[in-house]
C-alpha cells in the first residue's frame, strides 16, 4: 500500500506541525492546494463570477485591440508600439494563468487544484508577471532614448535586431526566475498545510508553506525578489531620472509637455504593478491581514492588466487617431 493510502489528505489540510513519518519516507504528501482567497458565502458567488468574468473579458478584448491597432497602422510600427503591442500580449497570458481557474471553481463550488496544476499555475504565472516587468523595464529604456534624450541616435540604436533581443532575453530571464521557483517548491517533501489565503497559487504562500522553509528559505526568496523586482525597478528608476534631468534642460512648455505625455502611461502602469506586487511578494511572509493579500493580488494580477489598454489608449494620440480611422472604416 502506498503512501497516499496510509496518510489521508484529511488529516493533513490543516496539521500545525510537519508529518515526521512522512518525512521519514521522504515523499511528496500534497494532493491538492485548497484556495480560500474569496468569500465562501454562496450568496456572493454569483457576483464574483460575473465580475472575473467582465474583468477578463474587458482585459482580453481591450489588449487585444492594442495589437490589432498596432499591426493594422504602418506609422505605428516602431521600438514603442512594438514593445507595447509584446506587453498586450503578455497581459493577456497573465491574467488567463489566474482568472479562467477562478471562474471554473466558482462554477463547480470547488476550491481544489490539484498538487501538479498548482505547480503548472505558478510557474506560468511567474513567466508572465516577471515578462510584465521586464517589458516595463525594455520600454523605460526605449522611452530614454525617445524623442528625450538621444533622439538622433534613437533609429540607430533602437533598431529592430535589438528590440527582438530584448524581448527575448526578457522571455528567457523569466523563465528562469519560473525555474528557479519551481526547482525550490519540488524539493519540498511536505508541507505544514495546504491551504493558500488567495485565489491562485501565489509563489511567495506556496514556498511560505514548506516544512524546510528556513531562515535559508527566506534569503533564497529575498534574492529571488531582487532579481526579479529590485533590479527591474532600479532600471526603470535610472531611466526615469535621466529623463527627467533631460526634460528640465528644455526650454520650451511644450516640449516639455510632450515629453511627460510620453512617459505618463508607462509612469502610471509600473506604479500600479509594482506598487502592488512587491509589497505582496515580500510581505506575504509577515502578513497578518490574509485579505490585504487578497486585495493586492487582485490588484497588479487583475486590475493592472485590465487597465493597461485603457492608460495607454486614453493618453495616446497615435492610438486615439488609428482607432477612429478603424472606425471609419467600419462604417
Amino acid at each position: 500500500m502506498d503512501a497516499a493510502h496510509l496518510f489521508p489528505f484529511s488529516q493533513l489540510v490543516f496539521s500545525q506541525r510537519c508529518p515526521s513519518i512522512i518525512d521519514a519516507l521522504n515523499v511528496t504528501a500534497i494532493l491538492e492546494f485548497q484556495l480560500l482567497g474569496f468569500s465562501e458565502d454562496p450568496d456572493q458567488q454569483p457576483i464574483l463570477f460575473g465580475l472575473l468574468l467582465f474583468m477578463y473579458l474587458v482585459t482580453v478584448l481591450g489588449n487585444l485591440l492594442i495589437i490589432l491597432v498596432v499591426s493594422s497602422d504602418s506609422h505605428l510600427h516602431t521600438p514603442m508600439y512594438f514593445f507595447l503591442s509584446n506587453l498586450s500580449l503578455t497581459d493577456i497570458f497573465f491574467i488567463s494563468t489566474t482568472v479562467p481557474r477562478m471562474i471554473v471553481n466558482i462554477i463547480t463550488h470547488s476550491r481544489a487544484i490539484s498538487y501538479v496544476g498548482g505547480l503548472t499555475q505558478m510557474f506560468f504565472f511567474i513567466i508572465f508577471g516577471c515578462m510584465n516587468g521586464m517589458l516595463l523595464t525594455v520600454m523605460a529604456y526605449d522611452h530614454y532614448f525617445v524623442a528625450i534624450c538621444h533622439p538622433l541616435h534613437y533609429l540607430v540604436i533602437m533598431n529592430p535586431h535589438l528590440c527582438g533581443f530584448l524581448v527575448f532575453m526578457s522571455l528567457l530571464f523569466s523563465i528562469f526566475v519560473s525555474q528557479i521557483h519551481i526547482l525550490i517548491a519540488l524539493e519540498f517533501t511536505s508541507f505544514t498545510e495546504v491551504a493558500i489565503s488567495n485565489f491562485f497559487c501565489d509563489p511567495a504562500q506556496v514556498l511560505s508553506l514548506s516544512c524546510s522553509y528556513s531562515f535559508f528559505g527566506l534569503i533564497i526568496k529575498y534574492f529571488i525578489g531582487a532579481i526579479s523586482g529590485f533590479f527591474p525597478v532600479s532600471g526603470i528608476l535610472f531611466s526615469y531620472y535621466k529623463i527627467v534631468s533631460s526634460i528640465l534642460r528644455i526650454l520650451s512648455l511644450g516640449g516639455k509637455y510632450k515629453a511627460f505625455s510620453i512617459c505618463g502611461s508607462h509612469l502610471s502602469v509600473v506604479c500600479l504593478l509594482y506598487g502592488t506586487g512587491i509589497g505582496v511578494y515580500l510581505g506575504s511572509a509577515e502578513s497578518s491581514s490574509p485579505k490585504k493579500d487578497v486585495v493586492s493580488s487582485v490588484m497588479y494580477s487583475v486590475v493592472t492588466p485590465m487597465l493597461n489598454p485603457f492608460i495607454y489608449s486614453l493618453r495616446n494620440e497615435d492610438i486615439k487617431s488609428t482607432l477612429r480611422w478603424l472606425h471609419s472604416r467600419t462604417d
